[in-house]
């Protein structure tokens, strides 16, 4: 849920701060390159094609690690996993100091920010999804939505993993408006520099349990 939130702080930077452009949620990007390419004003391909490329990048490295740590202990994992995406998000944080919604932002420290970031939430995405957690990719609603009112009792299910699937969507909502406020009050460095303390805090308290001492499985 942690890392949901985080979601939402990271897009909130991307799309308020850095123009029209999301780094974690690859399939809204797709949507701002088609835009960008067909001339509609206010989207930059260039920024667009930077977050995917990243992003592609940065999953082939999560799945890289991941599959490195087959058999060693989940916990190993979960700590390599959470100081690289840390590493990225603060990299992040520090070339997205100065850069101010209401002035002409510096192209290269932009880039470097979409970079960075799209690269920690692919490498995300691709640890998540070896994790294999229902409902909860921590980045993307459509599905859990879906999910919700396809198994829901209206349409005779049984509504299985509904709080789970309301706590995804009301993290990543919680995000993306705490990301706003400290971006419209603080700039863009402080959501970032907190999306690395957040997946730091969480990862602890995720090994902290027993069950982070067993083998993680491919």
């Amino acid at each position: 849920m942690l890392l949901s939130v985080t979601t939402g702080l990271v897009d909130a930077v991307s799309v308020l701060g850095l123009g029209k452009v999301f780094t974690a949620n690859m399939t809204g990007n797709i949507v701002f390159l088609g835009f960008a390419v067909a001339g509609a004003p206010g989207f930059d391909a260039g920024h667009c094609f930077l977050a995917i490329t990243a992003f592609l990048v940065g999953a082939a490295l999560g799945g890289r690690v991941g599959k490195a740590h087959v058999g060693r202990s989940l916990r190993r994992w979960l700590l390599t996993s959470a100081l690289i995406e840390t590493v990225l998000l603060w990299l992040g944080a520090a070339f997205a100091v100065g850069l101010n919604r209401a002035s002409a932002p510096s192209e290269p420290d932009v880039y470097a920010v979409i970079a960075l970031t799209a690269l920690a939430m692919g490498y995300r995405n691709a640890t998540i999804r070896q994790l294999k957690v229902p409902d909860l990719t921590t980045t993307v609603l459509t599905l859990t939505l879906t999910g919700l009112a396809a198994d829901s009792g209206l349409a005779g299910g049984g509504s299985p993993n509904r709080a789970r699937r309301l706590g995804a969507v009301a993290a990543i909502f919680a995000g993306a408006a705490l990301g706003a406020l400290l971006i419209i009050h603080a700039g863009l460095a402080i959501p970032l520099a907190l999306c690395g303390g957040l997946v730091l805090a969480g990862t602890f308290a995720c090994v902290a349990h027993p069950a982070a001492a067993m083998p993680a499985h491919g």
